[in-house]
Protein backbone atom coordinates (compact mmCIF):
# COMPACT_ATOMS: atom_id res chain seq x y z
CA UNK A 1 0.00 0.00 0.00
CA UNK A 2 2.80 2.47 0.81
CA UNK A 3 5.03 2.01 -2.60
CA UNK A 4 1.06 2.55 -4.36
CA UNK A 5 0.41 5.73 -2.28
CA UNK A 6 4.18 6.47 -3.50
CA UNK A 7 3.90 5.69 -6.99
CA UNK A 8 0.41 7.76 -6.90
CA UNK A 9 2.36 10.50 -5.34
CA UNK A 10 4.80 10.52 -7.76
CA UNK A 11 2.33 10.00 -10.92
CA UNK A 12 0.80 13.41 -9.53
CA UNK A 13 3.84 15.25 -9.01
CA UNK A 14 6.47 14.48 -11.62
CA UNK A 15 3.89 16.26 -14.76
CA UNK A 16 3.49 19.18 -12.81
CA UNK A 17 7.50 19.62 -11.76
CA UNK A 18 7.57 18.71 -15.83
CA UNK A 19 4.97 21.09 -16.48
CA UNK A 20 6.80 23.84 -14.57
CA UNK A 21 10.04 23.93 -16.18
CA UNK A 22 9.03 24.58 -19.90
CA UNK A 23 7.09 27.85 -18.32
CA UNK A 24 10.34 28.84 -16.75
CA UNK A 25 12.43 27.44 -19.37
CA UNK A 26 10.57 29.72 -22.20
CA UNK A 27 10.93 32.47 -19.37
CA UNK A 28 14.54 32.22 -19.43
CA UNK A 29 14.90 31.79 -23.01
CA UNK A 30 12.32 35.17 -23.72
CA UNK A 31 15.15 37.12 -21.13
CA UNK A 32 17.77 35.15 -23.25
CA UNK A 33 16.19 36.76 -26.19
CA UNK A 34 15.76 40.11 -25.40
CA UNK A 35 19.29 40.42 -24.12
CA UNK A 36 20.38 39.74 -27.51
CA UNK A 37 18.33 41.62 -29.19
CA UNK A 38 19.39 44.81 -26.83
CA UNK A 39 23.13 43.45 -27.77
CA UNK A 40 22.58 43.58 -31.45
CA UNK A 41 20.90 46.81 -30.92
CA UNK A 42 23.59 48.28 -29.69
CA UNK A 43 26.05 46.80 -31.98
CA UNK A 44 24.22 48.24 -34.76
CA UNK A 45 23.85 51.86 -33.82
CA UNK A 46 27.35 51.34 -32.92
CA UNK A 47 28.33 50.09 -36.11
CA UNK A 48 26.21 53.07 -37.51
CA UNK A 49 28.16 55.24 -35.37
CA UNK A 50 31.69 53.97 -36.78
CA UNK A 51 30.71 54.36 -40.44
CA UNK A 52 29.52 58.03 -39.73
CA UNK A 53 32.77 58.13 -38.21
CA UNK A 54 34.55 56.54 -40.98
CA UNK A 55 32.69 59.21 -44.12
CA UNK A 56 33.51 62.05 -41.94
CA UNK A 57 37.05 60.74 -41.77
CA UNK A 58 37.14 59.83 -45.52
CA UNK A 59 35.99 63.95 -45.83
CA UNK A 60 38.84 65.10 -44.31
CA UNK A 61 41.03 63.23 -45.66
CA UNK A 62 40.31 64.31 -48.83
CA UNK A 63 39.79 67.66 -47.74
CA UNK A 64 43.38 67.54 -46.19
CA UNK A 65 44.49 66.29 -49.40
CA UNK A 66 43.13 69.03 -51.75
CA UNK A 67 44.56 71.29 -49.66
CA UNK A 68 48.43 69.76 -49.25
CA UNK A 69 47.98 70.11 -53.34
CA UNK A 70 46.96 72.94 -53.50
CA UNK A 71 49.47 74.45 -50.82
CA UNK A 72 52.22 72.74 -52.97
CA UNK A 73 51.27 74.20 -56.26
CA UNK A 74 51.11 77.77 -54.61
CA UNK A 75 54.78 76.49 -52.92
CA UNK A 76 55.84 75.65 -56.41
CA UNK A 77 55.12 78.90 -57.78
CA UNK A 78 56.51 80.79 -54.94
CA UNK A 79 59.78 78.90 -55.51
CA UNK A 80 59.75 79.85 -59.55
CA UNK A 81 59.01 83.22 -58.71
CA UNK A 82 62.00 83.51 -56.20
CA UNK A 83 64.44 80.83 -58.64
CA UNK A 84 63.33 83.85 -61.07
CA UNK A 85 64.12 86.81 -58.62
CA UNK A 86 67.72 85.33 -57.98
CA UNK A 87 68.47 85.06 -61.94
CA UNK A 88 67.44 88.91 -61.89
CA UNK A 89 69.25 89.54 -59.03
CA UNK A 90 71.99 88.01 -60.04
CA UNK A 91 71.55 89.72 -63.75
CA UNK A 92 71.26 93.01 -62.06
CA UNK A 93 74.79 92.41 -59.97
CA UNK A 94 76.50 91.17 -62.74
CA UNK A 95 75.26 94.56 -64.97
CA UNK A 96 76.48 96.67 -62.09
CA UNK A 97 79.44 95.42 -61.98
CA UNK A 98 79.45 95.43 -65.53
CA UNK A 99 78.74 99.36 -65.31
CA UNK A 100 81.22 99.42 -62.35
CA UNK A 101 83.97 98.64 -64.72
CA UNK A 102 83.32 100.75 -67.73
CA UNK A 103 82.69 103.85 -65.08
CA UNK A 104 85.91 103.07 -63.51
CA UNK A 105 87.39 102.98 -67.07
CA UNK A 106 85.78 106.32 -68.04
CA UNK A 107 86.88 108.01 -65.26
CA UNK A 108 90.73 106.79 -65.43
CA UNK A 109 90.36 107.49 -69.40
CA UNK A 110 89.66 111.21 -67.95
CA UNK A 111 92.32 111.00 -65.56
CA UNK A 112 94.42 109.96 -68.37
CA UNK A 113 93.56 112.59 -70.71
CA UNK A 114 93.39 115.16 -67.81
CA UNK A 115 97.06 114.53 -66.42
CA UNK A 116 98.92 115.61 -69.60
CA UNK A 117 97.01 119.10 -70.36
CA UNK A 118 97.67 119.73 -66.77
CA UNK A 119 101.45 118.70 -66.87
CA UNK A 120 101.94 120.99 -70.27
CA UNK A 121 100.64 123.83 -68.70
Amino acid sequence: MKSLLFFTLLAVTVPVALAQAPVEDARVNQNALLQAQQKAGMAHRELRQAELEAKQAEQDNRQADADYKAAQKRADESKRHADAAKKNLAAAKAKAASARKSYDAAVNAVDQVSRPASSTK
